[in-house]
């Protein structure tokens, strides 16, 4: 039986209603929001017997004491990806507000109830549990809330120069039953100059995306204005259903075609996932380039021009870097993916830049100088003129062995009746920082990973296999003998 199963849909109602997304503006430890969530951990905390302590707002810190020296760390993170508000809207037209939880049935929309704050109130509760049920622990139970894992983990960094970490970790931000491979995670952009156009040809002028680059988006818009606008509008109209036609097999999407004004508004809509898993999705990032390069409407030769042959040449529908030249996979990991999804203006110039996921079988700088090598012998044959940038960060593998992966897997398999063995993912975690890391939940296997999705959601159920493995965990890992 569950305890605490209406309060922790309560916390986490209130967890995401703080809106701890990363703001350019100010460092992430002076965001207003992460400050507040803070300060609802603590009164938790305070609330539920247990030890708290702030590391200068990058990691908040709730302790559950043991009798011994040893501590198990638990790691989370408080902050969430981006939204685009237009599209969480469900299937009958329901409009969601991303940061107000809507339960329809055992589905919890909202973002981040899946990533990460279900898990973090799900931890809280177990820990609670355990305390008010009198169970002594042999070791500490330590959960760390991080603050930025979403743009790169630097206030995981700044905790373990402050901090001894455990010498034993579990993090709750992947999948079951227990991830001990991670891809690197990659952001590769493409950045072309801006040009001016006298308006009397067809251009286009704006493009959007994703609203962060580890997203498959579910909406791609792109604006044309100038020139022969009825004529552009027809044109566009007659290759519609060519297209797709010709590449609906390969998963469903649709294009608009509206007039607004003095512009003509072009969007396709696919199916948003998780940046590292795009075979869940149905990308429109690269439709909606196809679609206006094959169109067979003259666009003036601007930025955005370039962009979409870009984006056809060297992706397409493409995921796996093929037409990049750049394809391999690992036998346990996985294939590399890379997949564009944010498109932006900064800086005087465009940026369209491609999650990159990287399994064992590479290193980033061979990845970097074949991918770079690639694109930038495209740029000379088609006479492009363009810049590239390419983040990359390497993949993890591991061998866990002893007492404390075993009891891992034993409460999955006991709990769930699954098969439980130990599993690599396609995504990337703070697991890489921390010394014997490896992810035990929260997704369940077969069920698509909402994480990052339009209308990202939990369902209760899992919620409540979560809480129920969490406390169990908590007891028997906390009292092994010996985690090996």
């Amino acid at each position: 039986r569950v305890h605490n199963g209406g309060a922790v849909l309560d916390s986490i109602s209130e967890m995401v209603a703080l809106r701890t997304v990363r703001d350019d503006k100010v460092p992430q430890h002076e965001n207003p929001a992460i400050i507040e969530f803070g300060k609802l951990v603590e009164r938790m905390a305070k609330d539920f017997g247990l030890h708290y302590r702030n590391i200068d707002n990058r990691v908040f810190e709730v302790t559950l004491p043991g009798t011994g020296k040893d501590t198990f760390g638990i790691l989370t993170h408080a902050d969430v990806v981006p939204v685009v508000a237009d599209e969480w809207v469900l299937d009958d037209g329901t409009k969601l507000d991303p940061f107000k939880v809507t339960r329809v049935g055992d589905y919890l929309y909202g973002r981040g109830t899946i990533d990460d704050k279900g898990s973090i109130a799900a931890a809280l509760y177990a820990m609670k549990t355990v305390r008010e049920s009198g169970v002594p622990l042999a070791r500490s139970i330590r959960l760390m809330i991080e603050t930025t894992e979403e743009t790169g983990g630097d206030g995981m960094k700044y905790y373990r120069e402050k901090t001894a970490l455990p010498e034993y970790n579990i993090v709750l931000d992947s999948k079951y039953p227990a991830v001990v491979a991670e891809k690197g995670s990659g952001a590769l952009t493409a950045r072309f100059a801006d040009q001016t156009v006298d308006g009397k040809q067809a251009a286009i002028v704006a493009m959007s995306g994703a609203a962060s680059a580890n997203a498959i988006p579910q909406t791609a818009t792109a604006r044309i204005s100038g020139g022969d606008l009825a004529a552009v509008a027809a044109g566009l109209e007659k290759a519609r259903a060519g297209f797709i036609a010709q590449h609906e097999a390969q998963g469903k999407f649709s294009i608009d075609i509206a007039r607004d004004g003095d512009v003509i508004v072009v969007k396709v809509t696919g199916t948003s996932a998780h940046g590292s898993r795009p075979e869940e999705g149905v990308n429109p990032v690269p439709r909606l380039a196809m679609f206006l390069q094959s169109s067979g409407v003259a666009f003036a030769d601007n930025q955005y021009a370039h962009a979409i042959r870009y984006l056809t040449d060297l992706y397409g529908t493409d995921y796996l870097g093929e037409k990049l030249g750049v394809a391999y996979r690992d036998d346990f990991m996985g294939p590399l993916t890379i997949s564009p999804t944010l498109i932006r203006e900064r800086g005087g110039k465009l940026e369209v830049t491609a999650n990159v996921r990287m399994p064992r079988g590479s290193t980033p700088d061979a990845l970097r100088a074949k991918i770079a090598e690639r694109v930038q012998g495209w740029a000379a044959t088609t006479h492009t003129a363009l810049e590239i940038q390419h983040e990359q960060g390497d993949w993890m593998a591991r061998d866990p062995k002893g007492a404390w992966l075993a009891t891992l897997l034993n409460i999955y398999g006991d709990t769930t009746g699954l098969e439980a063995k130990p599993v690599p993912t396609a995504g990337s975690t703070t697991a890489k920082l921390m010394p014997n890391a490896i992810n035990f939940g929260p997704a369940m296997p077969g069920k698509k990973y909402t994480a990052h999705n339009a209308k990202e959601y939990k369902e209760v159920p899992d919620l409540n296999l979560d809480m129920q493995m969490f406390t169990e965990m908590l007891v028997r890992v906390g009292n092994l003998k010996s985690m090996q």
